[in-house]
């Protein structure tokens, strides 16, 4: 590891008193700043804390938002659930994966700029179908729609623009 990727997790282990009943909350922040969890950080983070790497591996594998693969600078989540499946999401799924060149088994376009999940519910269902790009909402998708989300984000628009605020 680098000093400086170090230096952060050195800094998110202090921001939560270096506590091993915090080893939640600190995956999470190192999951904001890299996207993932490398596991080189994990092996890190469990000699700091005086755990067992596999304890560590266990509660990251153990959390389905944990990821132990890169994500994408724009991770998009395409909702499933019974409202959104109803209301043709897979259609939506279909074409964000054809636009972007990605399979299920291969969800991470090769520039790291896309990451493309299902996920079971988004709890929107009033909004159905729905997907979420970087946790901001985009309601009522369709398959033109999408097209023209992934055409914002190629050219930097800023993620949330004309979606729906969660909070």
């Amino acid at each position: 590891m680098e000093a400086k990727e170090v230096k952060v997790l050195d800094e998110i282990l202090a921001a939560h008193d270096n506590s091993q009943t915090a080893v939640i909350a600190i995956m999470q922040d190192i999951q904001k700043v890299y996207r993932y969890l490398p596991e080189e950080m994990l092996c890190y983070i469990a000699r700091k804390l005086h755990l067992s790497e596999a304890k560590v591996y266990g509660v990251a594998t153990f959390y389905e938002n944990f990821s132990l693969e890169p994500k994408g600078k724009y991770v998009i989540k395409i909702c499933d659930g019974t409202a959104c499946h109803v209301r043709q999401s897979t259609a939506i799924l279909e074409e964000i994966r054809k636009i972007l060149g990605v399979t299920a088994a291969k969800p991470t376009t090769d520039d790291m700029m896309f990451t493309v999940e299902t996920v079971s519910c988004l709890g929107a269902c009033g909004l159905a179908p729905v997907c979420t790009v970087n946790d901001a909402v985009y309601p009522a998708m369709t398959p033109e729609k999408a097209r023209q989300l992934i055409q914002e984000l190629r050219e930097g628009k800023a993620v949330g623009e004309g979606a729906c605020d969660e909070n």
